[in-house]
């Protein structure tokens, strides 16, 4: 079964090396769409034993240029999350209040205490790509941010958040399609606007900013994913079979550290006198007979 292509911590990522219109081979669109209602009803069972649990919280995060599809991964992969336990958040400019502290502080905010499935449709990375790109804060000040978002992405690991981080990759043709069909669809057309097509010009500057990020902040703590994002169905697929096969390994370590814990809780009975006692600290007793 194949995933998402992971970013190997040191790796120096190329995004001409990714071909963004691959599928696996062994798939096409009507045998993914059923593996995906398989995996979408795995991924709830997976969030109830998660929230059971109470000892790891997720965070998917999900980066991609304009049409790249992270609000249509989030509703076809999480369609069958319970919405109690699932929080979307996105980052859109930063407030004047926001603007007043760090750059992470609004970020942190808004990551998932344990036993949570949070998503962020865009991210703390539009810091190291858009005011990189149109030059909003100097060099000096963006070029710092890679080691302060590793340090950050490093403490929510350290206690017990799964980071799992997606950039859907889709080629500037396809982006370009995908705008014009937008534009034509009335139905959708409220989500264009002039500052879309302006983008456009930027593409090889993103490009490069996203590959610095890439490079630079996939960790074995918050791994990168590129996921080919030109057909829709297979984008899904991969993201939906690369959170499955995260959240089995870590639901199954949490739940046998659960059952340790447990374990270690029970109080051992001992005679004494008439009753059986538990703990020095526990009056709980049983009657002999």
């Amino acid at each position: 079964m194949e995933l998402a292509w992971k970013v190997e911590a040191g790796s120096k990522v190329k995004l001409r090396d990714y071909d963004p219109n691959y599928v696996d081979k062994h798939t096409d669109p009507t045998s993914a769409r059923a593996e995906l209602e398989v995996l979408c009803a795995e991924l709830g069972e997976l969030q109830e034993l998660l929230a059971a649990a109470q000892y790891h919280s997720l965070l998917v995060v999900l980066q991609g240029m304009d049409t790249s599809g992270k609000d249509g991964t989030i509703r076809h992969v999480f369609a069958q999350v319970n919405p109690q336990g699932c929080e979307v958040r996105s980052f859109k400019a930063p407030t004047n209040r926001e603007q007043a502290h760090d750059f992470l502080w609004r970020i942190h905010r808004g990551t998932p205490g344990r036993g949570i499935i949070t998503i962020f449709n865009r991210s703390h990375y539009e810091d190291v790509l858009v005011v990189r790109v149109h030059n909003l804060v100097p060099e000096k000040v963006w070029s710092r941010r890679y080691v302060a978002i590793n340090n950050f992405e490093r403490l929510l690991a350290q206690n017990g958040m799964i980071i799992l981080k997606f950039y859907l990759h889709i080629s500037n043709e396809e982006q370009e399609k995908r705008l014009l069909a937008r534009q034509k669809d009335k139905t959708k057309a409220w989500k264009l606007s002039a500052a879309d097509w302006a983008e456009r010009k930027y593409w090889g500057a993103y490009q490069e900013a996203y590959e610095d990020a890439l490079s630079r902040c996939s960790t074995d703590e918050a791994p990168w994913y590129i996921v080919p994002a030109n057909k829709k169905w297979s984008r899904d697929l991969l993201v939906a079979r690369t959170l499955v096969d995260t959240l089995k390994q870590a639901v199954k370590l949490s739940c046998r550290t659960m059952i340790q814990i447990m374990l270690m809780s029970i109080p051992i009975p001992h005679w004494q006198g008439q009753n059986w006692k538990y703990s020095a600290q526990n009056s709980v007793s049983y009657r002999s007979c």
